[in-house]
């Protein structure tokens, strides 16, 4: 149960004078004419020179209350909703003694909604405002807003100190983090200007966006641990999906040439500044194409989404300055390697050999595992952080990669790549298998491989390659987080910052 604090008591008492005084504070009924940001815009238009005798607008506008400053029979507020704030004018005169005596006696405060009508004028210091004819209380706020409060250093920097500087708090109450902090609500704004970007580039590219199953009989598509439920009717377990990828290459079987999914995928894992378990994933699959020509679409879905956030593909993250113009930097991952740590891990065809070589080089890293995941591991302890601008890491082993098809030079690498971007791995696409004799067989070695306890089991699923059989044409794959998109369009530093609500521990 809610055990008001004294702040809480104290308004909860104002309430209860209002109602007494037949004021409702949660009335059914609102009207809006305007939003603050177009109340302004339309005496603007109106009256676009000062003059004594202006053009007269009238409107109701609605939103919160972040600032109250009373001068005798005069009263100024500033209310605020999502387009911004905007003045009110209250003077006794206009207003009545009962409504403004609300405002007199503090019974309407502080973070409360309102609706005020009136007509819209400058006043003598220049601010465009509403002198408000009519108010009505919509919503009394019983809980104070946090209030955050900053101190500027010698250096020029600010700090946040107060009950809200924590970053937790922030993400627990992140409906209070959006109420006072605009900055945060510019973020998710951003963000879903990032997303209708590349909807609508895949759209223009002729891809059709469709939906997969979040509840899968089979979880595969990514090496990665899965969240289980059970359905009571069918009593059957299912699985959350970690990826849309088989489901989504299912369809180019089914006639379709090219197809894109935007949605939710699962991870059993750990969290991180760049791990949520619940994501937002970009897959698409174009039919007659390979990994080359989805590095090109890639390049250019990027930079739109980069344009429709920031106006530039010049932008600054985290200190880093990034140019997403194309083209980009492509190196295959042995050249990679070789450059950053002088190993040339073709050299040690066998998981023992390469271990030593590793071990010889003084990298740490865990024994027993299989010899493509020793090169994965060379490139994310001494390659990834060093890629700033974007990068395509490409031609990966053979056994780390169970959907691609082999490279033409060996058969120890295949036409996968990876991109990073300021030391991020961002995204994952392949030249996709379609052989369902050699799909059997991947399988059936990532099973070999597969060691208890590790999170990369990619089950045989037996359903798809019957889907493969009826004939698959030859296409290309991606995967991307959008999430990560988001951070580095948004300049974000944590993935927590770019979703709404981020998975937490249990609150104690």
């Amino acid at each position: 149960m809610w055990q008001p604090n004294r702040l809480e008591q104290e308004r909860l008492e104002k309430l209860q004078q209002l109602e007494a005084r037949g004021i409702e504070a949660f009335p059914r009924r609102v009207e809006r004419t305007h939003s603050t940001a177009r109340a302004i815009s339309a005496y603007e238009m109106a009256n676009p020179e000062p003059t004594e005798t202006p053009v007269e607008v009238q409107v109701t506008v609605c939103g919160r209350i972040r600032r109250v400053n009373l001068k005798g029979k005069i009263a100024f507020l500033h209310i605020e909703d999502e387009s911004g704030r905007v003045q009110l004018m209250l003077r006794i005169n206009e207003l009545g003694e009962a409504t403004f005596d609300l405002f007199k006696e503090k019974l309407i405060d502080m973070d409360d909604f309102v609706q005020a009508s009136g007509t819209m004028i400058r006043t003598k210091t220049g601010e465009i405002s509403v002198l408000v004819m009519a108010l009505k209380l919509l919503a009394k706020s019983l809980s104070p807003l946090p209030v955050i409060k900053q101190q500027v250093l010698e250096d020029g920097s600010t700090v946040e100190y107060g009950e809200f500087s924590a970053v937790e708090t922030r993400y627990r109450q992140r409906y209070a983090d959006l109420a006072v902090n605009a900055r945060v609500r510019d973020v998710f704004a951003s963000r879903a200007r990032m997303l209708r970007a590349v909807r609508e580039f895949f759209d223009r590219e002729g891809f059709l966006e469709v939906e997969t199953p979040i509840l899968q009989p089979l979880y595969g598509g990514a090496a990665a641990r899965p969240f289980i439920t059970h359905h009571n009717q069918l009593e059957q377990d299912l699985y959350l999906r970690i990826s849309f990828e088989l489901y989504l290459k299912r369809l180019l079987v089914g006639g379709y040439d090219a197809v894109y999914e935007i949605g939710r995928d699962f991870r059993n894992e750990g969290v991180s500044y760049k791990h949520n378990t619940e994501f937002t994933m970009l897959e698409f699959y174009k039919a007659y194409i390979d990994y080359h020509e989805v590095a090109r679409i890639t390049e250019r879905f990027v930079a739109a989404a980069c344009e429709a956030v920031n106006g530039t593909l010049q932008i600054s993250y985290q200190g880093m300055t990034l140019d997403f113009t194309a083209p980009w930097k492509r190196i295959t991952m042995r050249e990679a390697i070789r450059e950053a740590v002088g190993i040339d891990y073709m050299n040690y065809r066998d998981a023992a050999s390469l271990e030593g070589a590793i071990r010889a080089a003084g990298i740490e890293v865990k024994p027993g595992q299989p010899w493509g995941k020793l090169v994965e591991h060379l490139l994310g302890e001494c390659v990834e952080p060093k890629l700033i601008q974007p990068t395509f890491i490409m031609d990966y082993p053979r056994d780390i990669s169970p959907f691609a098809k082999k490279v033409d030079y060996d058969d120890m690498h295949v036409e996968r790549w990876e991109l990073y971007i300021a030391g991020m791995e961002m995204a994952n696409a392949f030249t996709e298998l379609n052989d369902p004799r050699d799909q059997e067989a991947r399988f059936v070695e990532m099973a070999r491989l597969f060691r208890e306890g590790e999170d990369d089991e990619t089950p045989l699923d037996e359903d798809y390659l019957r889907a493969m059989r009826y004939g698959m044409p030859p296409n290309g794959g991606f995967g991307m987080g959008m999430d990560r998109l988001a951070m580095l369009l948004t300049d974000q530093r944590s993935i927590r910052d770019v979703l709404l609500y981020p998975h937490l521990r249990k609150e104690e």
